[in-house]
């Protein structure tokens, strides 16, 4: 049979007894201890399970807990603490540990939403169903969908926004195995290319615990002793466990992230055996050799079976045997035979998913942990004459590929078992080189700062050699969420420090998100240029060394040596200063730093160029293409250094008015440039520019240090000289963004750029102040980026005023040390740009590396961990420590304590009720919010969790608000759902159109 192919195994996320987090698992797998506890406190007593028969087996007070199990980050999910409280804990602590599941995979799970990802759950039983139905009465709508087994699938599909298959399997015991199988043959047809696997068992009732002592399966310690001669029965255990599946590739096999393959699965049925709830040796060797010969091995090629291995006398029997049948082969060494079930009790319905992350752990590790209570072993079952060697102590696995197999057995005769192998690794090597951005993000500033400081802790103990991977990782999987926080460094130790200052200040402002960033980049002319421009950049940035390249290699050849020495060599002094080689390099750092930009995903608004600037910026705009651009420059830059020496330059710090009035202008004097209110340059002959400057010394006249009179009709005879030499026929295609002339002032077409415009610029006066007071008033930027060597431009918008927008410079002029491109993109990132990061890095940094899990913030999130209701009616709420989470707002009528809208209006004729407020005590009342949990900004459906069913409840309630306005129809009100804010106001303009004279304080 045809090998299929393998499925990588990704990401692991679990909470299990004694464990709480995978690395905690690992640590209690090989030291080989267990999670058994006594009964907590908040379960249940004897009392729960009194009255029933005289011969009725009482349960053992032991079992395998969780802790915390009762805590939830509703707010990071989206959900209102109304809904959360009334939502199955098992739905709670799948979508929190599937977000750590994903993440361990090294895929931000924001950039899942909208694919085809296929959500698989395995669930036995829902004691938090059971108890939450029991009462009609007391049902709510958030009651009926916080139950009910397929939300456990759907919950995450629909907060990650997944589109794939999502669906909760119920085979007893097996149910979370036939969920990977399930998965893992959705990805082979091509249903999805990743799936997440869940596995989750809550014990919160008794119930279950005194039927499996009814039936005499159950442990009288409460622990499961799998193959042991002390075995006595089932020790029930809870818990969770997400494993995220992808389709290998290449990319995931040269990242080194995968843990395991999953090289075939198999399931089957008992049928009709010997009994419903007895387990078939016949079966499980048909699942055993389907599974096997699917991936084309037999027996002897596997390593390690982690067994099913209840502890029960009949189960180990029946099991061993199955297994001796398949196993009992020829074989240099015996296959390892192991349970997690003595570590961790008997999960249920979690129980294939525990032994499925245990053996892709060991296969990872290349070690199989000890079965516990495996010493002494149940002799009886002959494991040793079967092949089978049950591992009582730390084993160390061969160096080869391995191969191991996972047996899940349920109750009612559905099994299942997967074979796995080592992962495809060439992790590419790292080098410490180059300035990388750190990146963390959160629902909320608080959870940023709590964030931050874990990745700080984590950073820091990173090596040299993985610190630009770790970097890349977090932009990778760290950056997908509203609060956002981005540090610049160059080692794990800077790094470390910078995200602890960040969490600090981030944690004492009131940091406020506006709208999204809108930059413009502003590209600078002439004069700006110095020897080795943009080298350092050139080192530390790869996207922005390789635009530069694609320039060098288009210039002519014959000038390609002095660009390169202008770029890159600090003694290149005398070349910088002539225009022919000066213009071309100052165009290839612009085009370079805004493509640079576009590849990181950093679009601009609208674009401005200063004079030889706008060549560059009609490239960005798509106005031209870069090799036409170019040839205009060499053009250009060849045309100037042909013209005689002629004139000069006198820059005033005062308006062309003022000037104008002082001296006159002529043809031997002109305005050449208008760079601010009290920024104007004079061009013209020497003569002229003596006078100038004495009529002018008021106002600080400083001569240029410039060859020629530009920007003036000196510059003619190189402007016919441009375009003589240019003659060919140009091509000018439409402006894609707000392309603003400084030689027009204003906005204009691409269409309207052709040679003439080129030519005309250099004789005409540069409008820089006009043109960029039309981008600010146009496109109101939120960010101006200097598209240059030097922080030119940006110093001068700060003089003409900014109206709010942030300046930022990629390139510091000559003591730049390459950074600052960095800092650029973790400021934009940081106020809410998406960046494209891959480009920044060299491709050997373009590797993911596991990060520490989102740090959910439970302290403010604590709810209840079984529904508000009574386990037996003599029972009193208080007693049971059961009662609903308290809500914030008033818990009587909704306008208790004010008049209705109403009683205002027939006692004054006018509203003098505060309708904010009454419409928010409705949205805490509805949610279960403190009114100090939200804003006016606060997104009604996002952020607070107002589904359908909520927006109707509080379309209802600002209705009895508004009464006797007519009411306001769903549809309309729908579409006013957005913010807290945008409700408000709706409702106000809706009362304003049906009362005479409407004062509603506080509704604006």
């Amino acid at each position: 049979m045809t090998a299929i192919a393998p499925v990588a195994v990704t990401g692991i996320a679990c909470r299990f007894p004694g464990a709480p987090d995978a690395a905690a698992f690992w640590k209690l797998l090989v030291e080989g201890r267990h999670g058994t506890t006594e009964v907590p406190s908040d379960r249940w007593t004897s009392a729960d399970w009194a009255g029933g028969s005289e011969s009725s087996r009482q349960p053992s007070r032991f079992g395998g807990f969780i802790t915390g199990h009762g805590e939830f980050d509703h707010s990071f999910f989206g959900i209102s603490p109304a809904e959360a409280s009334e939502m199955d804990v098992q739905q709670r602590l799948i979508l929190e540990m599937s977000w750590h599941a994903i993440e361990d995979a090294g895929i931000d799970p924001t950039s899942l939403a909208g694919s085809n990802t296929g959500v698989f759950v395995g669930m036995m039983s829902s004691d938090w169903t059971s108890m939450a139905m029991s009462s009609p009465a007391e049902m709510t709508p958030h009651r009926g969908t916080g139950g009910g087994y397929c939300m456990a699938a759907n919950r995450v599909s629909y907060h990650l926004d997944l589109h794939g298959p999502s669906m909760t399997v119920d085979t007893a015991c097996s149910s979370s195995l036939v969920a990977v199988h399930q998965a893992v043959n959705a990805i082979r047809i091509g249903d999805v290319d990743t799936a997440i696997v869940a596995g989750a068992n809550m014990m919160l009732s008794p119930a279950l615990s005194v039927f499996y002592a009814e039936s005499g399966l159950a442990s009288t310690d409460g622990r499961c002793k799998p193959f042991s001669s002390r075995a006595d029965g089932i020790g029930r255990g809870e818990g969770i466990g997400v494993v995220v599946l992808q389709r290998e590739t290449d990319d995931i096999a040269r990242s080194g992230m995968s843990y395991a393959r999953v090289l075939s699965s198999a399931v089957n049925h008992d049928g009709r055996s010997n009994g419903i709830s007895a387990p078939s040796m016949w079966s499980q060797i048909d699942v055993l050799e389907s599974a096997y010969s699917r991936a084309s091995l037999v027996a002897s090629d596997v390593d390690f079976v982690e067994g099913h291995g209840t502890g029960t006398v009949l189960g180990d029997m029946i099991e061993s045997r199955a297994l001796g049948k398949v196993h009992g082969v020829d074989r240099a060494q015996p296959c390892l035979l192991g349970s997690v079930k003595g570590n961790v009790g008997h999960l249920e319905g979690a129980a294939g998913i525990a032994g499925f992350i245990k053996a892709a752990l060991s296969v990872k590790k290349r070690v199989f942990p000890p079965s516990l209570f495996a010493d002494p072993e149940n002799n009886s079952l002959g494991l040793g004459e079967k092949g089978l060697q049950l591992n009582a102590s730390v084993a160390r696995l061969p160096r080869r590929s391995l191969v191991g197999g996972i047996s899940s057995f349920g109750m009612g005769g559905t099994n299942a078992h997967v074979v796995i192998g080592s992962p495809s690794e060439s992790r590419s090597p790292s080098r410490l080189s180059g300035t990388s951005v750190i990146t963390v993000s959160a629902v909320d500033e608080s959870a940023l700062a709590t964030n931050a400081i874990e990745l700080a802790d984590f950073v820091a103990d990173i090596s040299a050699d993985r610190f630009n991977q770790v970097a890349y990782s977090t932009n990778m999987v760290k950056s997908g969420l509203r609060s956002r926080l981005a540090v610049v460094a160059d080692s794990a130790a800077e790094a470390s420090a910078a995200l602890r200052r960040a969490a600090v200040e981030r944690s004492a402002s009131d940091v406020e998100r506006g709208r999204a960033p809108a930059p413009a980049f502003l590209f600078t002319g002439q004069g700006s240029q110095y020897p080795a421009m943009g080298s350092a950049l050139a080192r530390q940035c790869p996207a922005y060394a390789e635009r530069l390249l694609e320039v060098l290699d288009a210039v002519p050849a014959e000038l390609r040596s002095d660009l390169e020495k202008v770029l890159f060599l600090e003694d290149s002094a005398d070349l910088v200063r002539r225009a022919a080689v000066a213009q071309p390099a100052l165009f290839a750092v612009q085009h370079a730093l805004a493509a640079a930009f576009l590849d990181v995903g950093v679009r601009p608004s609208a674009v401005l160029g200063h004079s030889l600037g706008e060549f560059a910026a009609a490239v960005a705009a798509g106005v031209h293409s870069m090799p036409e651009a170019l040839a205009l420059v060499c053009a250009r830059g060849r045309a100037m250094d042909s013209a005689s020496p002629a004139g000069g330059m006198l820059s005033v710090r005062a308006d062309a008015e003022t000037i104008a009035s002082r001296v006159d202008l002529d043809a031997t004097l002109c305005i050449a440039v208008m760079n601010g209110p009290r920024n104007t340059v004079l061009a013209g002959e020497a003569a002229a520019l003596e006078r100038a400057e004495r009529a002018l010394d008021e106002f600080s006249p400083k001569r240029q240090r410039v060859t020629h009179a530009f920007h003036s009709p000196a510059m003619e005879p190189a402007a016919s000289a441009f375009r003589a030499e240019v003659g060919f026929g140009m091509s000018a295609g439409d402006a894609t963004m707000g392309f603003y002339s400084t030689l027009r002032g204003h906005r204009i077409d691409g269409r309207d750029i052709s040679l003439d415009y080129w030519s005309e610029q250099m004789v005409r006066p540069v409008r820089f102040l006009a043109a960029f007071e039309a981008l600010a008033d146009d496109a109101r930027p939120t960010h101006l980026i200097e598209i240059g060597p030097h922080a030119v431009l940006t110093t001068l918008a700060r003089d003409i005023g900014t109206s709010g927008a942030d300046c930022l410079v990629p390139i510091a002029g000559p003591a730049s040390v390459g950074s600052e491109f960095a800092q650029v993109l973790a400021t934009l990132y940081t106020a809410g740009a998406d960046i494209v990061w891959p480009a920044l890095y060299e491709p050997q940094h373009r590797t993911i590396r596991r990060l520490p899990g989102y740090r959910f913030d439970h302290d403010r999130h604590r709810l209840a961990s079984k529904p508000a209701l009574r386990l037996r009616s003599s029972m009193p709420a208080a007693e049971s420590g059961l009662e609903s989470p308290a809500v914030g707002a008033e818990s009587s009528g909704l306008t208790a304590g004010r008049s209705s809208y109403a009683a205002a209006e027939a006692a004054s004729g006018e509203v003098d009720f505060d309708l904010e407020t009454s419409i928010c005590t409705a949205i805490a009342q509805l949610g279960g919010f403190d009114m100090a949990e939200f804003t006016r900004e606060s997104r009604l459906r996002d952020d607070l969790g107002f589904d359908s069913i909520m927006a109707v409840r509080l379309g209802d309630r600002v209705n009895e608000i508004l009464a006797p306005c007519p009411p306001i129809a769903v549809v309309d009100l729908a579409d006013n759902l957005d913010t807290v804010g945008s409700l408000v106001d709706f409702a106000h303009q809706h009362a304003q159109q049906h009362v005479r004279t409407p004062i509603l304080e506080g509704a604006n």
